[in-house]
């Protein structure tokens, strides 16, 4: 794959001439440029936005965490970057002039990079709580990053526009939460008024074994996502006889189903099976 450059540099060291960069190259931001018909993907688009800034900034934000491998960014979303360029605008590309330590930064594809901590808290104050906490999950998965390291930073920033409201996202945040549509539907639960679920619960052992994507160990009820294709009617009868075995009621959803009778079945349940357990 052919990265972005910058024009004035290749012409200047004898890589191309302007005929050549003019027909063969597309511009996608003041010098910088990408031979005709690459495609533009997350990281792609990240290094056009880092050359763009004199090789000064900081990726940050969503792109941050695609650098870092989190699948839940798609290659439209806009960069984010650190730096002290305020008053200069592109389309497709966000910069922040604020503060940055030398040790919340990374260096990925050879660009530096806000560092996990750095990124969480970022994505938690400058995303709404859902949007964040979807982005979260995946960095929390792919990095290993947990909300108590990123207290220190939320103290060095206290006062810092959005810190303060960033630690409810920060809290929801679990790696274990295989997909964004497992976040969604775990948020529905905890805003539905229900315990929060344990994560990513494996029954049994081997290959044999099944992953509930959420649920209750006490009450053995689980909640997990799954798409309605063949695939889904397989593993569905593969697992059941195993869930029944180990006692375990699974609620399993797909994306037709609304965010009330998830949740109404969900506490049904728990009720259901919390009343069994009271009783025995």
């Amino acid at each position: 794959m052919f990265m972005p450059f910058i024009g004035s540099e290749a012409i200047a060291n004898g890589a191309l001439t302007r005929g050549q960069l003019r027909w063969n190259h597309t511009a996608v931001h003041p010098d910088v440029y990408l031979v005709n018909g690459q495609r533009r993907d997350i990281v792609t688009n990240a290094y056009a936005a880092w050359l763009w800034t004199g090789r000064r900034g900081v990726i940050a934000g969503r792109a941050a965490a695609a650098l870092y491998g989190d699948p839940s960014v798609m290659d439209e979303n806009p960069i984010e970057l650190i730096a002290g360029l305020r008053r200069q605008r592109r389309e497709g590309v966000v910069v922040r002039n604020e503060r940055i330590g030398a040790d919340e930064i990374r260096t990925i594809a050879s660009m530096p990079v806000t560092s996990p901590t750095r990124t969480a808290l970022d994505l938690a104050r400058h995303l709404s709580r859902d949007e964040a906490v979807m982005v979260l999950d995946q960095l929390a998965a792919v990095t290993g990053v947990e909300y108590r390291q990123v207290v220190p930073l939320i103290e060095r920033y206290r006062g810092a526009r959005g810190v303060e409201g960033a630690w409810e996202a920060l809290s929801l945040m679990d790696g274990g939460t295989r997909t964004p549509k497992e976040t969604q539907i775990r948020l529905w639960l905890i805003d539905g008024g229900l315990p929060t679920p344990r994560t990513s619960i494996v029954l049994g052992e081997g290959p044999t074994a099944a992953i509930i994507g959420m649920g209750w160990e006490d009450a053995k009820v689980g909640v997990s996502h799954y798409e309605p294709d063949d695939a889904f009617i397989v593993q569905r009868l593969s697992r059941q006889d195993l869930l029944q075995r180990m006692g375990w009621v699974e609620i399993q959803v797909v994306d037709q189903h609304l965010r009330t009778t998830i949740v109404g079945r969900a506490r049904d349940a728990l009720r259901m099976r919390r009343r069994t357990y009271a009783r025995d």
